[in-house]
């Protein structure tokens, strides 16, 4: 899924592009990308647009009238553009603008069809696609603090609950977790002010690392690399591979469609934590900690 720094490219890209602009046209490819049309969609049609916002991972279109058409491109959506005069060629798309400058299109893989819009009115409106997370580049650590303490979860869960933090997901908060050096499973009531003060500054400087990295990467260009999984990346998308840190295996854990990456050492003092699947099926051979792992896998020692 599309995070902060992609969304905040993107949005820099569609300016440049887009803003100032009439929306000339609107071809629906499939009409159930479509979920609210109170005002309807073809309303938009002759309006120019006049602002764009970041709402969490959603990016929110203003038309002059006050009118807003509010994007999310959940796990598999991706924006496509095609400078006036060149013919679209995305495959699975959804539906185009068609502005003068060009064509903007929302596409998406696979088969569940879970990209959305809505077009709503006014600022009434677009605020009900407020999650409510903070900023964690607007709050002071205090705020960060009370947001992390609010309800007790781990970390993970709550550096990726929408109504907590903006904009960060699965990819993201295992690079945050990472680089603040903190388990993922650790639970926010235990947490010191030290490690609170370090997970502020980690996220900080993690989605603006990644949004500056991504900005020059796709330069002039309008962003086509859009993808959760980075050579770059220090644990995300990383398993078994070695922790730029320390060398360590990368380890997992998996659950539902998601997975955390972390790293043994840096992160939870050399214990393995327990994958639901295969603890359950190795049951008392499941190793305990990132040494017992590595003695396992060691070629025995011969005479």
């Amino acid at each position: 899924m599309p995070e902060l720094p992609d969304i905040t490219v993107y949005r820099e890209a569609l300016e440049r592009r887009i803003v100032g602009q009439v929306l000339q046209k609107i071809r629906m490819e499939n009409f159930f990308v479509l979920r609210t049309a109170v005002p309807p969609i073809d309303s938009l049609i002759e309006r120019r647009v006049v602002a764009l916002r970041r709402l969490g991972k959603r990016i929110a279109f203003g038309f002059e009238g006050g009118n807003w058409l509010v994007l999310h491109l959940m796990i598999a959506g991706r924006l496509q553009w095609a400078d006036e005069g060149v013919k679209p060629v995305a495959r699975n798309a959804l539906v185009h603008f068609v502005f003068s400058t060009g064509t903007l299109t929302l596409t998406e893989a696979g088969t569940k069809r879970l990209a959305s819009l809505h077009v709503v009115d006014g600022e009434t409106g677009l605020a009900a696609h407020e999650r409510g997370g903070i900023d964690v580049f607007a709050c002071s650590p205090e705020a960060f603090a009370a947001a992390l303490r609010r309800e007790n979860h781990t970390l993970k869960r709550a550096l990726t609950d929408p109504r907590l933090f903006d904009g960060i997901g699965n990819a993201y908060s295992d690079e945050i977790l990472h680089a603040a050096r903190l388990s993922p499973v650790t639970q926010t009531a235990k947490l010191a002010t030290e490690e609170i003060g370090r997970l502020h500054g980690a996220a900080r400087e993690v989605l603006a690392g990644w949004t500056d990295r991504l900005r020059r990467e796709a330069g002039d260009k309008f962003p086509a690399r859009v993808t959760a999984f980075h050579a770059e990346m220090a644990v995300h998308g990383k398993f078994g591979l070695p922790c730029p840190v320390c060398g360590t295996a990368v380890q997992r854990i998996r659950y539902a469609a998601n997975e955390v990456n972390y790293c043994p050492r840096c992160q939870t003092g050399g214990k393995l934590l327990a994958d639901r699947s295969l603890s359950r099926l190795l049951k008392g051979d499941w190793p305990k900690t990132i040494d017992d792992l590595e003695g396992q896998s060691r070629p025995p020692e011969t005479g």
